[in-house]
């Protein structure tokens, strides 16, 4: 019988080749999970915050004739676990109110949002 000289497969070479190259692959995908996971985290983390805001002034627009003027806080806890400091602040100027509502949070670096309405007695 006869031998061929020729190889029918992969050398170790380019097998190590490839896996250093599928590696690096790999890896430049995994730290784009990472930075898609934190962008989601803010996502809801905003979404929570800007809820927490419209419900508070949706609270002081239902008693239009009645708001207190000054400002005043709490400290309303998200379904996510993270808590949230709601400010508002309400200032009358003859027929007119002008409500500022602003929520601060941390997760990983501090965060502030505000909504400002103005609203006739």
């Amino acid at each position: 019988m006869a031998t061929s000289n020729r190889s029918k497969g992969f050398t170790l070479i380019e097998v190590l080749i490839a896996l250093v190259i599928s590696s690096i692959c790999l890896l430049g995908l995994a730290s784009l999970m990472v930075t898609s996971t934190h962008g989601n985290s803010f996502g809801g983390h905003m979404t929570e915050a800007a809820t927490l805001a419209q419900d508070k002034l949706e609270e002081l627009r239902a008693i239009r004739r009645n708001i207190p003027e000054g400002s005043s806080t709490d400290h309303p806890e998200g379904p996510t676990g993270i808590s949230y400091t709601r400010n508002w602040n309400v200032v009358t100027d003859g027929n007119l109110s002008t409500i500022t509502v602003t929520i601060n949070w941390k997760d990983r670096m501090d965060h502030t949002i505000s909504f400002v309405s103005v609203l006739s007695r």
